[in-house]
């Protein structure tokens, strides 16, 4: 492997993980809450940030498969990863400027730069297999999001410092540093994006043809690609799963601060316990890669869901704020291995030459399942007037997709994808 490469490739999770742990974790949620939105109706804020991140969501699951065939035939994976992130860096500057109460307008902000996120990341992840070897891809997979976690708590404890100490940094009052805090990850993401657009290049598809071209075929290729997934009986099987666990993943990671807020816990309790996920996450996710290569990256998956099936069922009974350390604790141990081991696992499944596509149905499940789950936690809070309750709820998804992914089987899943041009 070209080290310089997968240095490049995996710094982009650096970059763009300030947007996941400051923005969507962190204070964006607090501040639609406190500043933004209604401070006196917790549920419907819930309800109203829970629809803003799904319809995000329903936007990029909508476009990813097709943006996907188009850059495979086009040869135009980093040209939509550029679009994407510029999107996303410009949209998170912009919330600087929301004055307070505007609500629609900072959600309709943070709904399309969360569409500039995860719709790099479609582009993002389909570049993986062409930076690593396949024994390799393990490893690299789990790199990327170790070095996100590390990257995204470096400059969010520096966020939170200006929170908390505006004096420290001239700033007049924690208003404005929350504010500078958005601008400061749109200048973070930009920067340590360039190594991505300068030192990996861009796999080319044979033939390359123009971009035109390339969306009259993205077309025509995607219904091909969706009867291959049909018919590919073990991909379909593991998306499934995916799809399932996944959600309950994401929406842990995009409604916790707000639920913690609506449990009564204090923001200064939530930034901490999100500084503890970032800081556990960068050396878990490389360990977890190591205790996958001990039992197997299924298997390892499988414990990682166990644990935050168990994880959220204690979340019900939480009281305390030891309480809530301790969930942030597990939920760091688990979340990078989850994520990482569940990219790497799907690589081995995609025949070569058909990454965006493929991972552009990936990218959809991920971000359908982010639909539900948000919505799912809103709308059980909002029905019951009980955002633990609502949080309970999101169980059942974990265990339905680790039950589908018990039956999923890799080795089959390899040699089919090895053999598909043969």
């Amino acid at each position: 492997m070209d080290r310089k490469r997968v240095i490049s490739w995996a710094l982009y999770d650096w970059a763009n993980s300030a947007f996941a742990t400051t923005v969507m974790a962190g204070f964006f949620p607090i501040f639609f809450e406190k500043y933004w939105s209604n401070p006196n109706n917790i549920n419907d804020s819930t309800f109203y940030l829970g629809l803003s991140n799904s319809a995000g969501s329903l936007i990029v699951a909508a476009l990813a498969p097709f943006l996907g065939a188009i850059a495979d035939r086009g040869s135009a994976k980093k040209k939509f990863l550029f679009m994407f992130a510029f999107l996303g860096i410009l949209m998170t500057g912009g919330l600087w400027m929301v004055g307070q109460g505007q609500w629609q307008l900072a959600a309709l902000l943070y709904m399309v730069g969360s569409i500039g996120f995860a719709g790099g990341n479609v582009f993002y992840d389909s570049l993986l297999p062409s930076v690593s070897e396949k024994k390799k891809v393990d490893f690299v997979s789990s790199l990327g999001f170790s070095l996100g976690y590390i990257g995204g708590g470096i400059l969010f404890l520096v966020n939170v410092l200006m929170y908390q100490y505006p004096q420290w940094f001239g700033i007049p009052d924690g208003t404005v540093a929350v504010k500078l805090s958005f601008l400061s990850v749109a200048v973070w993401w930009a920067i340590f994006s360039i190594p991505i657009f300068i030192f990996v290049p861009e796999p080319s598809s044979e033939p390359t043809i123009k971009f035109r071209e390339a969306i009259t075929q993205g077309w025509l290729q995607l219904k091909v690609t969706f009867k291959e997934i049909k018919q590919m009986k073990i991909i379909g099987t593991f998306l499934l799963s995916y799809w399932f666990y996944m959600d309950g993943v994401d929406t842990i990671i995009r409604m916790a601060v707000k639920v913690g807020s609506s449990m009564g816990f204090e923001a200064g309790d939530m930034m901490t316990a999100l500084l503890m996920v970032q800081f556990i996450g960068f050396p878990a996710a490389l360990v977890f890669n190591w205790f996958a290569s001990k039992i197997g990256p299924k298997n390892a998956v499988l414990i990682a869901i166990i644990f935050y099936t168990v994880g959220t069922c204690f979340a019900y009974f939480m009281t305390t704020r030891l309480h809530f350390f301790l969930l942030a604790g597990m939920i760091g141990l688990f979340q990078g291995g989850i994520q990482a081991l569940s990219r790497s696992l799907f690589s081995r499944l995609v025949p070569e030459g058909k990454e965006g596509e493929f991972f552009g149905f990936y990218n959809m499940l991920g971000k359908f399942s982010a639909v539900i789950g948000p919505i799912l936690l809103g709308t059980v809070s909002l029905v019951t007037g009980d955002v633990r309750i609502g949080l309970l709820s999101i169980v059942v998804l974990f265990i339905a997709g680790g039950l589908i992914l018990s039956r999923v089987d890799f080795d089959e899943g390899e040699r089919l994808a090895s053999e598909y041009y043969s």
